[in-house]
């Protein structure tokens, strides 16, 4: 159990870091600037991590569960607020 734990938090937390970069909130890896916000491409990595907690209900140890909760809950209203062009909830 311990070793699939740091996996799929390591997934959970590159997914996330992946919806920050289309937020526009966190450099590209590859250019190593902030481009333009992709609310198309964030939308579609929130619903990536939708998706793997409904297939991993119930074969994740707590931690996990509650990382993948908080991430989708700070993701989504992120998601919301860019569309409302407010302040970004996430600082680098």
């Amino acid at each position: 159990p311990f070793a699939s734990a740091r996996v799929s938090r390591w997934i959970v937390l590159s997914l996330a870091s992946t919806a920050a970069v289309h937020f526009g909130d966190l450099p590209d890896p590859a250019t190593g600037s902030k481009g333009q916000a992709d609310l198309d491409a964030a939308s579609r990595i929130i619903e990536v991590l939708a998706m793997l907690q409904q297939k991993t209900k119930g074969n994740l140890i707590k931690e996990e569960e509650r990382l993948v909760d908080d991430l989708l809950y700070e993701l989504r209203l992120r998601y919301v607020q860019a569309q409302q062009d407010d302040k970004r909830i996430i600082e680098p």
